[in-house]
């Protein structure tokens, strides 16, 4: 028996008597191989850690536990740096806080969190913000003894006497529905077991719709009816497609829910009478490949914001009685420039949320005389969006702002005015002084000369480009979702270190509009690795730091980027997060039971077609790990995900340790009890962000 034979076995077997302690932290464990062998277009790849997708198989889960115990001892002596971590990143938390509370109907709803509690307390007053507070429902009482509680805001039925509220205590995104009279504060008997949580009362308060999904692959598919007092509930629609999910919404007018079905680059809409639930959903208009479209209802027109023939969508305009694309008016014509992310009507408004130049900002028109305005705010990089508005009949619109070094901001605008007022923003306890920090926009030409935009943070008393700064560096880059510059407390134990923290906007996202999505998807999904290697090479050249002091991060599809980014260029990173990463791309989306796969063709593309096979297989990082070194690398995954299914970053681990040829930290850490978001609580969720602070902050040999 070889040396390096020696070693897995004596690992194994360490994990698997369960022994703790140094010898692990020494030598971390090592899966079994058992060669699985799958074959596609005439190609056999040999998977030897697929027996890892078997949850039920008592040597995954000790395989699991063994990296935990392994990560937990190979980080032990940073434990104190890690408490010092939490407490400030806590520290920097109102434990006595609420929400700027919004109108609907004669109450002002809101939430509030208690000193010490993990989770919030949705509530209204009656008439005004001075009334007595009503405690609707309680999530801390909901939580006490589970590891995991997610509770969404209640769906408030429409007299204000009802509320239905969806529960999941395990994590993989199954809700289960009650019902509260809000008179009594007693519980219905009615309970709707393992739902998405998408649901909407209809106006007979009496019925609720909501999507259930499939037990497997988790698409959402089918809308049913609950009548209350009823045992059986109606199906009122199912999704055959299965490239295709169904979400439900009511309108601001109240007179519609809206059943839509989508996938990633076609649009379906339904409507459902809300005044009649047990009416037929009609069509609005009949699903066209490429053709993509959100409605809003202005009672007497629809407004239609919609890509035909507009890469930047557009909006169009058509009466309540015909709907189908024929009857479609253009309203706001399409801009090569500017993306028109979605939009929102009222009575005398249409306000439409656009992005230009990698900065948003809300176009309003006066619906009766035309008149246009906008709302905008003066950094250099920012985030804003829509906020709670849930008044048909107002002349006010509450909006988001926050920025790389302006904490959550909440205001309301007068679209007659266009005057913001500022209605709270976030408490940031512990001295935080915004003018203590700088942010920048910086653009950078990517290696085919496209022009990609970085945002920076960092405190104004380092030397910038002193070449020896610790860099963090974060993105997503898929699906159309921009890497929008947010504001994050917890971020500030990095900068407050001397950490400069970099955002690239790169393809993939829509941060630059469509064309910027399109060229980081499919067939150009690569785009989306070369402007992130490329955005770190920048920051290289123009002394911001270092390869010795970088450290690039990413969750989810953002954990794809960090998988490749390893393959691709490891010697620009000192140490890699990559949180329940998707990265054994090929055989995810050769399987059509894995959650989410069909409705993913879109997206990455069908490797049942030999062009996409070819393609994933050349960049999917479970794939292409090879012989060489690796930077450190910290991997975390949730064993109950719903949308990255445990085993890939279990799978991708493993092979890393077998093949990578340097001596650099590889820790996989698995939360046992939680799913894709993580931790439910608003206190429990910085544990892991103070350990992955300490992995960077040890590295970079800072230990204070």
């Amino acid at each position: 028996m070889t040396e390096h034979e020696f070693s897995a076995v004596l690992a194994f077997v360490f994990f698997a008597l369960g022994l703790t302690g140094l010898a692990r932290a020494a030598e971390p464990p090592r899966a079994k191989k058992v060669p699985h062998e799958l074959v596609k277009h005439g190609q056999a790849r040999t998977d030897d850690y697929y027996w890892l997708k078997d949850r039920l198989n008592p040597e995954v889960t000790a395989y699991l536990k063994a990296e935990n115990d392994y990560a937990e001892a190979a980080m032990g002596h940073t434990e104190k740096l890690q408490e010092k971590l939490f407490r400030e990143m806590k520290g920097r938390i109102k434990e006595d806080d609420s929400t700027v509370p919004f109108k609907y109907g004669g109450y002002y709803y809101y939430k509030t969190y208690k000193k010490g509690l993990e989770y919030p307390v949705f509530a209204r007053k009656k008439g005004s913000t001075e009334a007595p507070e009503e405690v609707l429902l309680d999530v801390n009482e909901l939580a006490r003894g589970k590891a995991f509680c997610s509770v969404r805001f209640p769906a408030i039925r429409p007299d204000q006497n009802m509320i239905a509220y969806a529960v999941d205590t395990g994590g993989r995104r199954f809700y289960d529905i009650y019902f509260k009279d809000l008179a009594t504060g007693g519980l219905y008997a009615d309970k709707i077991a393992a739902t998405s949580g998408n649901m909407a009362w209809s106006n007979d308060d009496r019925t609720l719709f909501y999507v259930k999904q499939d037990t497997e692959t988790l698409r959402w598919e089918r809308v049913l009816a609950h009548e209350l007092g009823r045992p059986e509930d109606k199906e009122i629609y199912f999704e055959a497609d299965e490239t295709f999910e169904v979400t439900l919404s009511r309108s601001n007018t109240e007179k519609y829910i809206f059943l839509r079905s989508g996938s990633t680059l076609s649009t379906e809409y339904r409507l459902l009478d809300a005044d009649k639930p047990s009416a037929p959903p009609a069509v609005f208009q009949a699903r066209q490949p490429r053709l993509e479209y959100d409605i809003e209802d202005g009672g007497d027109r629809f407004y239609v914001l919609n890509n035909g023939d507009a890469r930047n969508f557009k909006v169009s305009v058509c009466p309540a009685a015909a709907t189908s694309r024929s009857s479609w008016t253009d309203l706001v014509p399409h801009r090569e420039d500017t993306l028109v992310e979605y939009i929102d009507v009222f009575e005398d408004w249409l306000v439409l949320k656009e992005r230009s130049g990698a900065q948003g900002g809300f176009h309003v028109f006066n619906r009766s005389g035309g008149a246009e305005s906008r709302l905008t705010f003066d950094e250099q990089a920012y985030m804003t969006d829509l906020g709670d508005n849930y008044e048909y009949r107002t002349d006010t619109l509450r909006v988001t702002y926050e920025s790389l070094t302006t904490p959550g901001s909440v205001y309301d605008a007068g679209l007659k005015t266009g005057e913001k007022r500022l209605m709270k923003r976030q408490e940031v306890p512990g001295g935080f002084r915004p003018e203590d920090y700088r942010a920048e926009r910086l653009w950078f030409p990517a290696r085919d000369g496209e022009k990609v935009p970085v945002s920076l943070v960092y405190r104004k008393d380092i030397a910038p480009r002193g070449g020896k700064n610790p860099v963090h560096i974060y993105s997503y880059g898929s699906y159309g979702y921009s890497s929008d510059p947010y504001f994050s407390s917890a971020r500030l134990s990095l900068l407050d270190r001397g950490f400069i923290c970099a955002i690239p906007h790169i393809r993939g996202g829509s941060d630059l509009g469509r064309r910027w999505y399109e060229d980081g998807r499919q067939l150009k999904k690569k785009n989306t690795f070369y402007d992130f290697i490329d955005a770190t090479r920048y920051l290289i050249g123009l002394g911001y730091t270092s390869p010795a002091h970088l450290y690039a991060e990413g969750g989810s599809a953002g954990g794809l980027l960090m998988g490749a980014v390893a393959n691709m260029a490891p010697e620009l990173y000192k140490g890699i997060i990559a949180s329940v990463p998707f990265v054994d791309v090929v055989t995810t989306m050769l399987d059509p039971d894995i959650p989410l796969t069909t409705a993913e063709y879109d997206e990455w593309g069908d490797p049942n077609v030999k062009e996409y096979y070819d393609y994933l297989l050349s960049y999917s990082p479970y794939d292409n790990v090879e012989k060489k070194a690796y930077p450190n690398l910290l991997i975390e995954a949730g064993l109950n995900d719903s949308q990255v299914q445990y085993w890939e970053p279990a799978k991708w681990a493993a092979r890393l340790r077998d093949r990578k040829t340097d001596k650099n930290l590889l820790l996989l850490k698995t939360d046992m009890d939680t799913g894709h978001g993580g931790k439910s609580g608003r206190f429990e969720a910085l544990k892991l962000t103070a350990f992955e602070y300490a992995f960077m902050l040890d590295l970079e040999g800072i230990t204070e």
